[in-house]
């Protein structure tokens, strides 16, 4: 409340102080979704891991089960659909979900035998970019590097 030269009382806010408001919720604003960002890109890689290990040890039973990995055609689906010249696939499958998952991006996993690194199979995620390589957030994710 301001008494003016006339000895009106005015209310309200001039136009400096309401951008000066503004400047600040802003600048507050950008900060708060910079550090929910990183915790949302974070989480996501955390998530990718997790289902790497999973589907790594998934692939490694179904290989005791029925003495040989899938095969690139079968992929991943081979841990939650019998195929049909596995005998002793575990019933129900390999997972505890019908369907493969999905990476932290939303994208499916990418499964190779006998890859460049001489493991006998790797699970792949691309990263958030989805393109092969990357830094940071982007980088490849894979199930031989899992922790």
């Amino acid at each position: 409340m301001k008494k003016t030269k006339v000895g009106q009382i005015r209310y309200g806010f001039t136009m400096i102080e309401l951008m000066a408001m503004l400047i600040i919720i802003g600048l507050l604003a950008t900060l708060v979704v910079t550090k929910v960002a990183s915790k949302i890109d974070q989480a996501r890689v955390t998530t990718t891991k997790a289902n790497l290990k999973a589907l790594h040890v998934a692939v490694n039973q179904f290989k005791m089960d029925t003495t040989r990995f899938p095969t690139e055609e079968e992929g991943l689906k081979a841990l939650v659909e019998q195929p049909t010249d596995a005998e002793k696939w575990e019933p129900g499958g390999y997972l505890e979900t019908t369907q493969a998952p999905k990476d932290g991006w939303g994208r499916d996993f990418i499964y190779q035998l006998y890859p460049e690194s001489g493991k006998p199979f790797v699970i792949k995620s691309l990263g958030a970019d989805g393109q092969e390589g990357g830094e940071g957030y982007d980088t490849d994710l894979l199930s031989t590097d899992a922790e």
